[in-house]
């Protein structure tokens, strides 16, 4: 069984409420660096928001749309690095989805660029895998409980 997120808490995993966290940005306040514009993209993807994410991935990249019906059901998204230098940036992360009774897991370095003052998604290399956590690992669904105590 997969542990709910409260429906107050953001699901970009800053554990502080969606509204103080990526709301602001899914309701037009320019995102203030590659980090946060990746987070509130994360959470546009849960939120199966089509019209944020086409919104923020720049014009010389983005596709002409975007249909998310068969997207996996994300579960929880780590931050593995993030630079910001001169109006280019780079975010490393690890986000988790289910996978019929499974996990797997998408890996991205995305590269974010900022134009007319607005940071914007341009592109990424990307690895994605199954993975097979131990009984004594930390559940994927991100609970903080171990695998076998959760959704084994």
């Amino acid at each position: 069984m997969i542990t709910e997120r409260h429906p107050e808490q953001c699901p970009c995993g800053s554990n502080i409420a969606y509204s103080t966290c990526c709301q602001r940005w899914h309701s037009g306040t320019p995102a203030s660096d590659p980090e946060a514009l990746m987070r509130s993209r994360y959470a546009a993807f849960v939120l199966k928001n089509e019209g944020y994410l086409l919104d923020t991935w720049h014009t010389s990249t983005r596709p002409k749309e975007l249909d998310l019906d068969g997207s996996p059901s994300w579960v929880s998204l780590r931050i593995i690095s993030t630079t910001d230098e001169g109006g280019r940036g780079k975010v490393h992360f690890r986000a988790i989805y289910r996978a019929g009774s499974g996990w797997g897991y998408l890996e991205e370095v995305s590269q974010f660029v900022k134009d007319r003052g607005r940071w914007f998604y341009l592109e990424g290399e990307i690895t994605e895998g199954m993975l097979k956590p131990g009984r004594n690992e930390p559940c994927p669904c991100g609970s903080g409980r171990k695998f076998k105590a959760c959704c084994l």
